[in-house]
């Protein structure tokens, strides 16, 4: 097969053998006659790929009965809306700012309620994670969100903060299940699929059952978390196909080892891109603070736009694609998610040297 090396930073690479299982079952299902693509969503056959999705999910996360795994659309951006409609009611919320996609986060629940800035890295161009002693928090906030890591900038939270009782909330889009952590730390988490846990089109929601407790009833069903909870996320028609791949990427994850082994994995292999940049005698400039480097997406400048579209074009015709920094930043972004191989992170380094070499 004459396959690249997808570096896109989403919809992204997925694993060949979960696409090689989707194309497998395609035109039917487990003897069904039907695809999944054709397939009721109260069918007895579709009920099961739901809920062992969820259970799987919860197995992956090391969380139990008192979280529900809710399968959404609408994306991260609805998301941003939702959390605050659900949850804020009669108080304000804090909002840590470590990127445009956090911004974004934050000004959708401005429109909605009182809203805090608890932290915010824009005047260092979003290059660092702030620490735990740069987080003003306000005790009495309904919750805390913050955003994992950063796709545009290329930084990623190495700690989960001190919420000191507050509800903690996370959009995890681009670096979900992508390392061991406490996932019970969480309030809610939520991620667009389609970076680290399959195709576009469904999002999936991590949340505690006692967040499901104090829903406004007031808000309109299609908005509501606990009446996606009470109907086993089945209350409207959900994106089948969606689904049924992402419970595919799950059982892809638990085959290869969990948590633990991907964590690893994705370290020594952005390790090799990131190694490509420190030994370049600053050919490479990256953009984010060594300890705030995001293990996802990795970011980088050349010495002039005309050598980074140089870089982007010789890098295409060697099969390494989806390499363009985002249109606000510029320069490169290698996004590196769960699917990527080692082989391409290589791949990606040995071009890196040998463009440095023949343009230093």
């Amino acid at each position: 097969m004459d396959r690249v090396y997808n570096f896109n930073p989403g919809p992204s690479a997925l694993p060949l053998p979960v696409l090689e299982k989707a194309r497998s079952t395609f035109l039917n299902y487990e003897s069904t006659g039907m695809s999944v693509l054709e397939m009721s969503h109260r069918s007895q056959e579709f009920e099961e790929i739901i809920h062992s999705a969820e259970a799987l999910f919860k197995e992956l996360a090391g969380v139990g009965d008192d979280y529900r795994v809710l399968f959404l659309q609408g994306g991260a951006s609805l998301q941003f809306s939702m959390i605050p409609l659900n949850f804020i009611g009669n108080k304000s919320a804090d909002y840590v700012l470590t990127g445009q996609f956090a911004e974004k986060a934050y000004e959708e629940a401005r429109k909605i309620a009182e809203i805090r800035v608890a932290a915010t890295t824009a005047d260092r161009n979003f290059s660092e994670i702030p620490r735990q002693a740069d987080l003003e928090l306000d005790r009495n906030a309904a919750y805390l969100h913050i955003t994992t890591n950063n796709t545009i900038f290329g930084t990623e939270w190495h700690y989960i903060p001190e919420t000191y009782g507050v509800p903690l909330i996370a959009d995890m889009s681009s670096d979900i299940f992508s390392r061991p952590l406490d996932y019970n730390k969480f309030a809610l988490v939520y991620a667009g699929a389609q970076k680290n846990l399959g195709p576009a089109g469904v999002t999936v929601v991590l949340i505690r059952k006692e967040l499901l407790e104090h829903v406004p009833p007031s808000l309109p069903s299609m908005l509501r978390y606990d009446v996606y909870a009470k109907n086993d996320s089945l209350y409207n028609t959900p994106p089948t196909f969606s689904i049924y791949l992402l419970r595919l990427m799950l059982e892809w994850l638990k085959e290869k080892g969990g948590l633990a082994y991907i964590g690893k994995y994705n370290a020594e292999k952005s390790t090799v891109v990131y190694q490509g940049i420190d030994s370049s005698n600053d050919f490479y400039q990256g953009h984010a603070r060594q300890d705030s480097r995001s293990l996802m997406n990795i970011t980088f400048r050349l010495p002039t736009t005309e050598l980074e579209k140089q870089f982007l074009a010789q890098a295409a015709e060697a099969k390494l694609v989806g390499l363009k920094g985002h249109r606000s930043v510029g320069g490169i972004r290698a996004s590196v998610y769960n699917a990527m191989s080692s082989e391409g992170c290589e791949k990606l380094a040995e071009f890196m040297e040998t463009f440095r070499k023949r343009h230093g």
